[in-house]
């Protein structure tokens, strides 16, 4: 493959699904206290939840170096790529793309590297980044595969309902008082992250009802395309599914996990739709 990609882990994308697509994951790192972990490297997604769950405080994610995904870069290259495109977790939410754009500068006299905003995380990112791999495989150019992704990324949509607010409270975004008669009111924060960057798009009282706020988001759009669930360990993933089968039929819909760099923030539970609207 002359042209292969590059994300970071904020993609969510699974080890089998990265090696199946020759897609290179360049992971974040978590830290807890002063204990850190590489993203899905020696902390899976379900040591990650625990470890949420049991911590005062919320972990710390950092992003790459720009050494992590110069190394990346010169790895493709190595194995037979003539231009790589790297694709990221949105510049609005965090640091990861100015590594990848230092390194592809670093990397600039030996191969063409593109940086690309997806302007997206978890499962909006990871689609763009499948995409992009499946066009690269079936011989795309490196300025087609460019096309390819910088068109989908205004029609990429990420919305999602918290299940919690204890992780808002340690994050210092909410006081404890506020956490506490927000719990009592079983209040659920209905997010929006379809700009690249987090909206606030209201408040849902029940679980079911955030579950029927993003059906009813998805159902806006008269049709849509890549259409996933993405959940952080929710137990109730069917009760999503069902919502959206009327019109979705499960066999349709990709099911992914929520993992560490946006769990942190997402919390436990956190229960996501991302698609791309029809070009």
């Amino acid at each position: 493959m002359p042209v292969r990609i590059v994300t970071d882990s904020a993609a969510d994308l699974p080890t089998e699904e990265a090696t199946r697509l020759s897609v290179e994951v360049v992971p974040l790192s978590i830290r807890f206290g002063a204990k850190e972990y590489t993203d899905g490297v020696d902390l899976s997604v379900t040591e990650f939840y625990e470890k949420l769950a049991s911590s005062d405080e919320l972990p710390e994610t950092s992003a790459p170096s720009p050494g992590a995904f110069e190394a990346a870069f010169r790895r493709q290259a190595d194995a037979g790529a003539d231009a790589v495109v790297c694709i990221n977790l949105s510049e609005g939410l965090s640091a990861t793309i100015q590594s990848a754009r230092n390194a592809a500068t670093a990397v600039a006299g030996d191969l063409d590297v593109r940086v690309i905003d997806s302007r997206s995380i978890t499962a909006g990112l990871g689609t763009q980044v499948t995409v992009a791999a499946d066009a690269a495989a079936g011989g795309a150019s490196v300025d087609e595969v460019v096309a390819l992704v910088e068109g989908m990324v205004p029609r990429t949509h990420v919305i999602g309902a918290l299940d919690t607010l204890e992780n808002l409270k340690k994050g210092g975004r909410i006081g404890g008082a506020q956490a506490l008669l927000g719990s009592l009111l079983s209040i659920k924060p209905l997010l929006d992250i379809s700009t690249g960057e987090v909206a606030e798009a209201g408040k849902a009282r029940t679980r079911r009802k955030a579950l029927e706020w993003l059906r009813d988001q998805l159902f806006a759009v008269p049709q849509v395309e890549h259409l996933c669930v993405a959940h952080g360990g929710a137990p109730d993933v069917d009760d999503m599914l069902a919502l959206i089968a009327p019109r979705y039929p499960e066999d349709t819909v990709r099911v992914t996990t929520i993992g560490a760099t946006i769990g942190t923030h997402g919390g436990p539970r956190v229960m996501g739709l991302t698609w791309v609207d029809p070009a």
